[in-house]
């Protein structure tokens, strides 16, 4: 995609005279992402006292419609208490008034670290084990934190998804629609209760983590987190890390080096170990709809690059008949 809010260059230099973060020396949209808009800055640094410094870098973000402004306070008080206990996220930096939210070209606007490493298009195993691990240090240090939302692509949301494409999924592939309401069915009666809870990430997908090599160095975009089953922000992870992005592959040693990294930094209980393949099942129907929507509805034309539903229909099809046993290995 391109970015949707375009920011000349001086405004951004004006822009940073409320930080302490030195003056403007580059300015680049990001096209990575689908949520907002984002540029990566280099400055000449914090407390500059002339234009010759450099090597500082941040990133400006902007919201657009899909993040809801009252939820600013909770990503930003989260990544507080991620960082606070050690985990490698982006926080939201204060200007010289203690503010973390501004308003730049007519949208809500912050500044955020920036962290070095790349994300992973084809990860190896051994990214793999390493990304689970970062996930169970997450969670292990969401511990405390009292901050709740809403996850609006719950259970129920699912349903609202649905009934919003109706039979326009069959535009998608034939019997789509009959496929999607088995499924809704399927997880209406077999969702788990009763599973521990936590914030979540929601979205940890290849392009969410930072590496350098085998070693996480940040885990980015929290525009998703929530207030949901913790184990199934594992089994999102799953969905995301353990298929060729066409959803046709399956690849058995990354989904059981993902495993083994979690069980090294966190662990399932029981219960959360026997409810696995049904809220992988969830997660892969969670992608299906929310690509579907945004494939129906989205204008050929438009600035955002559609994703293929049916990618996450294969995962959908493959978690529906997989041995639960080889799904974190055995």
């Amino acid at each position: 995609m391109a970015v949707y809010t375009h920011v000349p260059a001086e405004e951004i230099d004006a822009f940073l005279t409320r930080y302490d973060a030195g003056r403007l020396v580059s300015a680049k949209g990001i096209a990575e992402g689908v949520e907002n808009s984002n540029y990566l800055l280099e400055t000449t640094g914090p407390n500059s006292i002339s234009d010759s410094g450099h090597g500082h870098r941040y990133i400006l973000t902007l919201y657009e419609k899909r993040v809801d402004e009252a939820d600013l306070p909770f990503f930003m008080d989260l990544l507080d208490h991620l960082g606070a206990r050690g985990c490698l996220v982006p926080r939201f930096i204060a200007d010289r008034d203690g503010q973390r939210l501004q308003q730049l070209s007519g949208r809500p606007a912050c500044l955020i670290e920036f962290l070095t490493g790349i994300s992973v298009t084809e990860p190896t195993p051994g990214q793999a084990r390493a990304a689970g691990v970062a996930l169970g240090e997450l969670h292990k240090a969401a511990l405390g934190f009292t901050g709740e939302r809403r996850n609006a692509l719950d259970k129920d949301g699912w349903h609202v998804l649905a009934d919003k494409c109706g039979e326009d999924f069959d535009l998608i592939a034939p019997g789509l629609a009959a496929r999607v309401g088995q499924e809704l069915a399927f997880l209406d009666a077999h969702w788990p209760a009763n599973l521990p809870r936590s914030v979540i990430h929601a979205d940890l997908f290849p392009d969410n983590v930072l590496m350098l090599g085998d070693a996480v160095t940040g885990l980015i975009d929290f525009y998703f987190s929530c207030t949901d089953i913790r184990a199934y922000d594992l089994a999102v992870t799953h969905s995301a890390w353990c298929f060729s992005n066409d959803g046709a592959t399956w690849f058995g040693e990354r989904a059981a080096a993902l495993g083994a990294g979690y069980m090294q930094a966190h662990g399932l209980s029981e219960a959360e170990r026997a409810a696995f393949p049904i809220l992988c099942r969830g997660a892969a129907l969670r992608f299906l709809l929310t690509r579907a929507y945004d494939w129906i509805n989205t204008p050929a034309d438009a600035l955002v690059t559609r994703k293929d539903p049916l990618a996450y229909l294969r995962r959908l099809d493959f978690y529906a008949k997989a041995d639960p046993a080889d799904l974190l290995g055995r």
